[in-house]
């Protein structure tokens, strides 16, 4: 395993220290996320009680490889705790999150839980957000004018695409633009600008929602609170 793979995997078993039995959690999409999901799965083995809800259907896979029971919104309406990663970790905690193409549920999971931690390697620290393109949700339905309206925004804005060159399509039918917008310094009047577009879903930024930042450079652990 390598430094960067080591980082993941101590922040993300970091941040299963925080889940207690009987909670119900919200479990992230990404490679570290997949190490958090790989350690519950330990912990529901020696007899962990949780319920889970999944980001992306690769996640509900991986969760139920390892045997974690999952429901939905349906059976209920707050989580105790959401464990998912971050592209981008900026220095008022704001965040650039979606490059797994999961970043509408991955909102809606990390919105109705109580505590949401964030699990990152050292390389996703930046002082603005920025470095990462901008994942933005849109419906396929008149994307191309919707792409239009974003890079009047700014930005030049590129539709995310398969290895196969097909478009990407998201687990909930929709298209990914990826939008670079250079150094952003005001994530709340972006973020705004861009869902008053109609045909945008939802953004890839994340703003005031990180109850802690659970951050490894593949030796140590830190632990920040940003709202203490």
């Amino acid at each position: 395993m390598d430094k960067i793979a080591q980082a993941k995997k101590m922040a993300a078993e970091r941040a299963v220290d925080f889940v207690e039995d009987g909670m119900t959690i919200g479990l992230g999409t990404g490679s570290t996320s997949y190490f958090a999901i790989q350690r519950l799965g330990e912990r529901v083995a020696e007899g962990l009680r949780i319920r889970a809800i999944g980001t992306s259907k690769r996640t509900e896979e991986l969760a139920q490889a390892v045997h974690i029971p999952l429901i939905t919104f349906s059976d209920v309406k707050e989580l105790d705790l959401a464990i998912d990663g971050a592209d981008e970790v900026a220095h008022d905690y704001s965040l650039t999150k979606g490059g797994g193409g999961a970043l509408l549920r991955e909102k809606l999971v990390a919105s109705a839980a109580r505590r949401f931690l964030v699990i990152v390697d050292h390389t996703k620290r930046v002082h603005h957000l920025g470095k990462f393109l901008l994942p933005v949700e849109v419906v396929p339905f008149a994307w191309e004018l919707t792409h239009y309206r974003i890079e009047q925004l700014g930005c030049r804005a590129t539709r995310r695409r398969q290895d196969n060159g097909e478009p990407f399509i998201t687990d909930n039918h929709n298209y990914i633009l990826d939008c670079d917008f250079g150094e952003i310094v005001d994530p709340p009047l972006l973020h705004n600008a861009l869902k008053a577009l109609p045909g945008v879903v939802e953004t890839g930024l994340f703003i005031d929602m990180a109850y802690a930042v659970i951050e490894s450079d593949g030796e140590h652990v830190t632990v920040e609170y940003p709202k203490s």
